[in-house]
């Protein structure tokens, strides 16, 4: 523990461009996990509809697709796409990429992680918004029919707009750990956080020539990651309160796959 908290081994904080080099390599972190966020959330919810569908051929081969994908590590995902996503593809990423980017971000191997983040990641999120619109009470169905609202009509208005209030608090959080699992591009050489601490603690004093300990260095990584993540969560709570106070009711929350077989035993009623 002294060790840990000697102010000597803290020098590398506040000298030269050593936290400023570790922060540009974080926001790298923050730009993948945005993309990823935004097409994950995308094809997630593609997913959650495909795999409710009227037509079993459609529901069984995407939940085939989802089933296979999240139940592979990710490491995994990231190291073989990087590996197999043919030329031409990331030929074309680079082509396309603007110019504002990061030079990390040009790099024509994030396509393939930003592949791997956002299929894993976005069936994940089909499983979680599966559960919050299976979690919906069948009579909200019947009473949308009773109206004539098609079935499109009837997902539109009535399921999905109570349903993905009911996911917030479990889609935050796989957000959150998605955020946390763009450390693994690290992998695959891109310059992100942990290659820039790891160019921190391994070049002895980067910038302005102090020793800048491993330890300390990660443990700063780890308080980056804290403060977004934090922030994340608590977006998440207001959230919840401010639809609680509009709407004058408790959501129910759909957490994981134990609510998910819950919601369905509801939907499909008592024995007979």
């Amino acid at each position: 523990m002294t060790y840990l908290f000697d102010p000597a081994n803290w020098e590398w904080v506040w000298t030269g461009n050593n936290l400023r080099f570790l922060a540009e390599g974080f926001a790298v972190n923050l730009e993948i996990a945005l993309i990823g966020i935004f097409f994950s959330l995308i094809f997630g919810l593609l997913l959650a509809l495909l795999r409710i569908s009227r037509l079993r051929l459609i529901s069984v081969s995407a939940g085939i697709w989802v089933d296979v994908w999240r139940n592979l590590p990710l490491i995994f995902i990231i190291l073989y796409l990087a590996l197999a996503v043919p030329t031409s593809w990331r030929q074309a990423y680079s082509d396309v990429v603007p110019d504002f980017f990061p030079e990390a971000l040009q790099n024509e191997l994030v396509l393939g992680a930003l592949l791997a983040l956002v299929l894993y990641n976005s069936a994940v999120l089909c499983e979680i918004m599966r559960s919050g619109i299976l979690s919906l009470d069948r009579g909200q169905r019947e009473a949308a029919a009773s109206l004539g609202l098609s079935y499109t009509q009837q997902m539109r208005f009535v399921v999905l707009p109570q349903g993905l209030r009911r996911m917030v608090p479990a889609t935050v959080s796989q957000l959150i750990t998605l955020n946390k699992d763009t450390t693994l591009v690290s992998i695959i050489a891109i310059q992100e956080v942990v290659r820039h601490g790891s160019s921190l603690t391994s070049a002895g004093g980067f910038f302005g020539g102090v020793q800048a300990p491993i330890l300390q260095v990660f443990v700063m990584i780890g308080v980056f990651f804290v403060i977004v993540n934090f922030a994340l969560s608590r977006l998440s709570r207001r959230l919840e309160i401010r639809e609680r106070k509009r709407t004058g009711t408790t959501l129910k929350r759909v957490e994981g796959l134990e609510d998910q077989v819950a919601a369905e035993t509801d939907l499909a009623g008592p024995p007979r």
